[in-house]
Order: structure tokens, then sequence, then C-alpha cells
């Protein structure tokens, strides 16, 4: 095959491995990386936590705790988000749910 033949060859290849990659499925987020926010600190700061490394979620009617970055010797950190209701506590359960299923 000469080489004015192999070249247009070539060229089809690469538009047809593009469009390939170009229909893949767009991911809406990863679980590595999985933003939540949670209620401004005392100094108006607002925050997020990487919801990847969230080891545990305690809800009772006064606060939902968010527990998360632990390693050894209890060098993890918590969260407290203070609640009115056991119903509010599962609403922030909820929102917390849905945000890690749209990271998948």
């Amino acid at each position: 095959m000469s080489a004015r033949r192999i070249r247009p060859v070539i060229a089809a290849l690469a538009l047809t491995a593009s469009a390939l990659v170009c229909a893949q499925p767009v991911i809406p987020g990863s679980t590595a990386f999985c933003l939540y926010e949670v209620p401004v600190d005392e100094a108006g700061k607002r925050r997020w936590i990487n919801l990847g490394i969230v080891q545990y979620v305690e809800a009772t009617r006064s606060e939902v705790r968010i527990s998360y970055g632990g390693g050894a010797f209890g060098a993890g950190h918590d969260v407290k988000i203070p609640v009115n209701s056991t119903e509010e506590a599962h609403t922030i359960l909820e929102k917390l749910r849905r945000v890690a299923a749209a990271c998948r």
C-alpha cells in the first residue's frame, strides 16, 4: 500500500477514535472528591467536607454529627449540625445521600 493511501486511512481511524471518546457518558462527580456544604462556622466561614472520607454519621433529634478523616490516635474530625427535630435530621441525611449519589 502506498503512503498516499495510508494517510487517509490513519486520519479516518483517528476521527473514529475521537468520536468514540466523545460518545462516552459524562460522569457528574467522583467518589474520591465529593463535596458537601455544611453550615457556616462561628466566624462565618463557608465550609465543605469531602464525603469520600466520611466514616460515619450520627443523627439524633438535636444534631447530625458527621465524622471524617480519622486515622490513628483519634486524628479525625467532626462536623456537628444542630437540628430542631428528628425530621430535620432525616432531611439532612437525605440531602447527604443525594449529594453522594450524584458523585458516583
